[in-house]
């Protein structure tokens, strides 16, 4: 039995529940730093290792080794045999050819009025001087220490420094660099995603410094898991009109390489990766922002949200635009506008920040308006035109709120929408969803300290997005406190991971997504996307032997992870049993699986042997029974 087991489960290969990785792009070459056989490249802000002798490529960031991210310099000491790496932050790194990494704290923990930034280094026997703009730091790269800092009124000021290139290799080494391939994406901005079929379709940013400054190159990256593809860009040398700040994104149900994006300059529909056509204000429904009376050009088309229904047709959220607002591009090529004389203010002008559009389970189509003129929630009924705005934050206490901005909404597997604001989470329940009058409901959260106390969930809190996995749980991400996930229950913070705590890039988390499928949550933010592999899935609508399995199996010695069941249906009972019958644990499913840490109730490790895993509907009804092959 156990030989058969072996056969049957060595198929899976499949990441570790709890496992963070980092998806970093390597592709912009700014500097590279010889180190015996060894390259050191710094590319895109991030680093990765080339061995000239075998030819192989290692990437670095925070989870292997690295303390920090967005690296602005590095330089080579060969006296010392380490790299020095410098952050924008100012914390500093020290890397050897091997990989092992010594951080160096003492500046970016300094408290000080100067500006503690990194200009330059040089480097001088065992010694680099950091060049800033209150003077220098003089780090000893062999003892890992900062070994004095100088300002101009130091008796021992230097007035001068051995002469030094930083980037002495970059043109002696830049013909081999040019040639590797460290994967990962173009750009590390990511703003808006969604996930269709198990790839991640992202965008990279959203312009929030006014109309004449772009933010970012418009992009769009899909990863499959393994691979990133990179859409065609520079669509402005196409178009003709700057290619900038793309922010959402669709995928058509009925084919996967049919992609439609919106950005600051209109509509772009992409085929196999390719533009297919670019919609704007003279060829379209679409118009341009309206500036002042103005109506500007086709570089301020405004296009915050698409989305797809479920015939294949597009919806399309035109911002700051007169008299147009939300509309549809048929699958036939054609448009209907669906004006809304509600999303627009007294003299015909759209609201500014029209985004987070989804259908929910009973087709009604939901928004937002992030603008600070008119933080509102919308409610769409295509069926009968009927728009509800809802932009009276009163809760079941009677309180009334006024959020300055509202930035997103979903539903969640009980069908109540979630809405996050700039002061925290708020809930329509399903029982008003498509009513004129909604109450905004606040979650409270007793104390468990002896009195009948409660805090509303999360309150105060700037919500950035709210995404929800497959046990009903709740991600939020926020503007600067990480992710918090949240239970099924809405009563226990399981976890509120930020860069302190875990591998996070940025602790500005602009939005989430989640493979339903696999349990991946990507965080996205503008220095670049993280992910985690949660333990909670889809769940199956039915258990059957054959989506019913766990991995690893058989469990090795040397295996110290969770055990995964997977293809379980929504909140399945499940037990583990020796193969006496004895009990050894048992719980709840996280919509389609189940973790076992391979313990019994006393945490103890269970002895080698088969141990079968009875599952049960969450009504009671029988399910089926898989089994687990131990190795100790």
């Amino acid at each position: 039995m156990l030989l058969l087991l072996t056969i049957q489960y060595s198929l899976f290969s499949v990441s570790q529940v709890g496992t963070w990785k980092n998806h970093l792009a390597y592709h912009d070459v700014q500097n590279i730093c010889a180190a015996d056989h060894y390259l050191f490249v710094l590319a895109s802000n991030g680093l990765y290792q080339y061995n000239q002798n075998d030819q192989s490529i290692l990437t670095f960031d925070k989870t292997n080794g690295l303390s920090d991210t967005n690296i602005t310099h590095i330089a080579w000491n060969q006296q010392a045999k380490k790299l020095i790496i410098v952050y924008q932050n100012s914390n500093i790194d020290l890397i050897d050819v091997s990989g092992n990494v010594v951080n160096i704290s003492a500046l970016y923990n300094k408290t000080m009025t100067e500006d503690k930034t990194v200009n330059k280094i040089t480097i001088d026997g065992i010694y680099a001087w950091l060049h800033c703009a209150f003077g220098y730091v003089k780090v000893n790269m062999q003892r890992a220490e900062i070994a004095d800092t100088y300002s101009p009124n130091h008796p021992e000021y230097p007035t001068s420094l051995p002469a030094y290139d930083e980037k002495k290799d970059l043109s002696q080494y830049m013909t081999i660099v040019s040639t590797l391939s460290p994967g990962g994406p173009k750009y590390n901005n990511f703003y808006e995603s969604k996930i269709h079929h198990g790839k991640l379709y992202t965008t990279g940013g959203f312009f929030l410094s006014g109309m004449n400054d772009p933010r970012y190159p418009g992009t769009v990256q899909v990863f499959d898991g393994n691979d990133w593809t990179i859409y065609e860009d520079e669509l402005n040398k196409v178009t003709g009109y700057q290619y900038v700040d793309n922010n959402c994104i669709d995928i058509d149900p009925a084919d996967e390489n049919h992609v439609f994006v919106g950005g600051r300059c209109g509509l772009y529909e992409f085929q196999d990766g390719k533009l297919k056509q670019y919609f704007n204000k003279d060829n379209s429904p679409l118009k341009g922002a309206i500036d002042g009376r103005k109506e500007l050009d086709n570089n301020f088309v405004l296009i915050n949200s698409v989305q797809f229904d479920s015939e294949g047709n597009l919806w399309v959220l035109n911002s700051q635009a007169k008299d147009v607002n939300l509309l549809e591009l048929k699958k036939d090529g054609t448009w209907n506008n669906h004006y809304q004389s509600l999303l627009q203010d007294g003299n015909g002008t759209g609201m500014t920040g029209l985004r987070s559009m989804f259908f929910d389970s009973r087709n009604y189509l939901w928004f937002v308006n992030t603008s600070w003129l008119d933080p509102a929630v919308m409610c769409y009924d295509p069926s009968t035109d009927k728009l509800y705005k809802y932009n009276s934050f009163v809760n079941q206490d009677g309180t009334t709120y006024h959020p300055t901005y509202v930035y997103c909404a979903c539903e969640d597997k009980e069908h109540n929408i979630w809405i996050g604001t700039n002061i925290g989470p708020f809930m329509i329940e399903s029982g008003e969803v498509g009513q004129e009058s909604v109450t905004f409901n606040q979650i409270k959260v007793p104390r468990n300290d002896g009195t009948d106390y409660a805090d509303y969930l999360l309150n105060g809190v700037y919500i950035n997005h709210i995404a929800i996995d497959g046990g009903n749980r709740k991600w939020f991400a926020t503007n600067s406190a990480g992710v918090f996930l949240i239970s099924a229950d809405n009563m226990t913070q399981i976890a509120n991971y930020n860069k302190s705590n875990s591998y996070l890039l940025s602790d500005d988390i602009l939005s989430t997504a989640i493979n339903q499928q696999s349990g991946e949550v990507f965080f996205l933010s503008d220095k670049g996307l993280s992910s985690y592999l949660s333990d909670a899935t889809e769940p199956s609508e039915e258990m059957t032997d054959d989506n019913v399995y766990a991995y690893p199996n058989p469990v090795t010695p040397d295996y110290t992870g969770q055990i995964t069941i997977v293809g379980l249906s929504y909140n399945a009972d499940v037990k583990i049993t020796a193969s006496n019958g004895t009990l050894i644990a048992e719980g709840r499913s996280n919509g389609g699986m189940f973790t076992w840490n391979g313990c019994d109730k006393k945490g103890k490790r269970v002895a080698s042997g088969i141990y079968m895993v009875i599952t049960a509907t969450s009504d009671g009804k029988k399910g089926v029974v898989c089994k687990i092959a131990i190795i100790n």
